[in-house]
C-alpha cells in the first residue's frame, strides 16, 4: 500500500523536483528568478531534475523550462 504523501504545496510559489534514489526530493523558491537559478545549478552540476511551475492552488501553471539568464 502506498504511504499517503502528507506534503502540501504553497500557492504562487514555483516548485521543482530532484529525481534522485529512493526518493524524489521537491523544492520551491517564492520567486521566479530565484527558483530558475536554483533549477539552473542543480542541473549544471549533472543532476536529474524536473520543472513543475507555479502552484496556484489547484494545478501547476508556467510549466515551461525558464532559462537562466548570468547576471
Amino acid at each position: 500500500m502506498r504511504r499517503k504523501s502528507s506534503y502540501s504545496y504553497r500557492k504562487d510559489a514555483y516548485y521543482f523536483t530532484i529525481k534522485s534514489s529512493p526518493r524524489d526530493i521537491t523544492m520551491f523558491r517564492d520567486t521566479k528568478k530565484a527558483a530558475a537559478q536554483t533549477y539552473g545549478y542543480y542541473e549544471s552540476v549533472g543532476k536529474r531534475i524536473e520543472w513543475l511551475g507555479k502552484w496556484n492552488g489547484k494545478k501547476f501553471e508556467e510549466t515551461t523550462i525558464p532559462t537562466v539568464s548570468n547576471e
